[in-house]
């Protein structure tokens, strides 16, 4: 039968070994035949049935009020893996030394570069149309007499790392070690980890405004109660409705990678990120200036608004702590998005004070393309790297290669998987780059040419800023594997909030070093 040209594109580029993988669990559920599956750890993952169905969710259900589940448990083998007891029948050793072999899909680098391109060029091009909206949006009133709001983006649009990320490397995590393949395991792991981040995404964006307030106005005694009070409402309602709509994206990506047998791990995290800057932003300009508008003849809607989404927050409360996975996160996850909101908070207040100056006006349209693909590069290699040591080790312990002390090279020296993916990633960064460069160029926005001493010391800036981020990315998720915290949940905020702060601060050199030696054209975009 002849197929169709989009579907073999994308078969084309998907492993031989993973699309096995996903055809074999497949037939494991559909047929019930036993095939356990032992791995480097010693755990053995026995294979899905029909019959184990009904105890896997009243296991899966009952999980919830044991009181002893663990960060790493929802993702290790074993009878947490799929909430059933281990099949007793003995195989022969045939059959034991072939599964003994096989632990993760194998891929080449450029099925891998085939894999990520696509979503890397999707999120970056929804990079460049949110740098276009903020240097769009930097000239309206609210962003002109409440300059504050400048400190906001990079913590809102840090949500996307602190969150959404977070959840697709927690989700694609799950899909490649089986987390998902019952329905109702599936679909209560999800809408617990939705409600999850609504109730996170509504707590930080409250903070991210009182930081903003106190970095914004204290050190200059100025403050005004109707200004922090637009602030805190603008901030709530633009975290809340950002991260809604992007978690029910994030989810469709996951389900419909797991069933093109595409792996997650190399396209949910890009796209968690594509529109997402622009999303977020173009939702922050909104409110921002709509209740601007109100300030003067309503003044009690920005209350309102802020106190109808805190209402909210009980609800999700509520939801996300009835499954165990989610529930542990709602207490113990906090640490990594706060701390991250902060990172991002001190690169909002360089943007800030950047953008205060004429002179370096043109940093505003490049800022979320710097920031935004250098975070979607990192999250790619700690989701991966996470993966990785959900397979082959148990909590605690690391591979071997990763013992001793971390030296830089060791990220990229070497010709195991994750080696493979620093060096694809890093070589993404200048081509990348360069598209969103002339693409900006084309778009006439911006306020500096692509003169050949700009594009120079942009590519350096953002090479020098990808390659400490992944170096950052492979000592900090083993690190905390070792002490028994589980990477997905934890690295991602901490990673792409240093990506945002990087990059800011980089991009800030960059623009000084530039209208220092004489590269001071300002003319273009406005």
């Amino acid at each position: 039968s002849e197929k169709l040209p989009i579907p073999s594109l994308l078969q084309t580029m998907v492993p031989a070994g993973y699309t096995a993988l996903q055809e074999e669990r497949l037939a494991m559920v559909d047929l019930g035949t036993p095939k356990p599956e032992s791995l480097k750890n010693g755990f053995h993952r026995e294979p899905r049935r029909h019959s184990d169905r009904s105890s896997r969710t009243s296991i899966s259900m009952s999980d919830a009020g044991d009181g002893h589940y663990a960060e790493t448990e929802p993702m290790l083998p074993e009878c947490r893996l799929s909430g059933e007891e281990a099949d007793k029948e003995e195989e022969s050793v045939e059959e034991g030394q072939l599964q003994a072999t096989r632990n993760m899909p194998k891929e080449s680098p450029l099925a891998m570069a085939l894999q990520i391109l696509v979503p890397f060029l999707l999120a970056g091009f929804g990079t460049v149309s949110a740098g276009v909206v903020l240097d769009i949006v930097q000239h309206w009133e609210a962003f002109k007499n409440i300059t504050e709001i400048f400190i906001l983006v990079p913590a809102l649009l840090g949500l996307k790392g602190n969150l959404e990320m977070t959840l697709a490397s927690r989700l694609s995590t799950a899909v490649n070690v089986g987390k998902m393949d019952s329905p109702i395991e599936k679909w209560n792991l999800i809408i617990g980890n939705l409600a999850l981040k609504q109730v996170q995404a509504t707590v930080i964006g409250f903070l991210a405004a009182v930081v903003a307030v106190v970095l914004g106005w204290i050190p200059e005694g100025k403050f005004q109660i109707s200004h922090a009070v637009l602030l805190c409402s603008s901030s709530v309602a633009t975290a809340f409705i950002a991260s809604l709509l992007q978690g029910i994206i994030m989810v469709g990506v996951i389900v419909g990678s797991k069933k093109t047998g595409i792996n997650p791990d190399n396209v949910a995290t890009p796209i968690a990120a594509s529109f997402g800057d622009l999303i977020t932003l173009a939702i922050l300009a909104w409110i921002s200036q709509g209740l601007y508008n109100c300030l003067d003849s309503h003044p009690y809607v920005s209350s309102l608004v802020c106190a109808f989404f805190m209402c909210l927050t009980p609800l999700w409360m509520v939801i996300s702590s009835k499954h165990p996975a989610s529930r542990q996160l709602l207490y113990s996850g906090w640490e990594p998005v706060i701390t991250a909101m902060f990172i991002s908070s001190i690169g909002g207040l360089i943007l800030d004070k950047t953008v205060s100056d004429p002179n370096l006006a043109g940093i505003v349209v490049y800022t979320p393309v710097i920031n935004g693909i250098g975070g979607n590069l990192v999250a790619i290699q700690s989701s991966r790297i996470s993966t990785y040591l959900h397979f082959h080790s148990t909590p605690g312990e690391v591979p071997d290669e990763a013992k001793g002390c971390y030296y830089p090279c060791h990220t990229f020296c070497g010709t195991g998987a994750n080696h493979r993916s620093a060096q694809v990633l890093l070589l993404l960064v200048i081509p990348g780059h360069l598209i969103f460069l002339y693409t900006i160029d084309l778009m006439e926005r911006g306020h500096t040419s692509l003169t050949p001493v700009f594009m120079v010391v942009y590519l350096a800036a953002a090479l020098f800023q990808v390659f400490l981020l992944l170096c950052i990315s492979d000592w900090m998720v083993h690190s905390m594997w070792k002490s028994g915290k589980d990477p997905d949940s934890f690295s991602i905020p901490y990673l792409t909030a240093l990506g945002d702060l990087l990059g800011t601060a980089l991009l800030a050199l960059s623009f000084h070093f530039l209208w220092i030696i004489g590269d001071q054209d300002s003319d273009v975009g406005d």
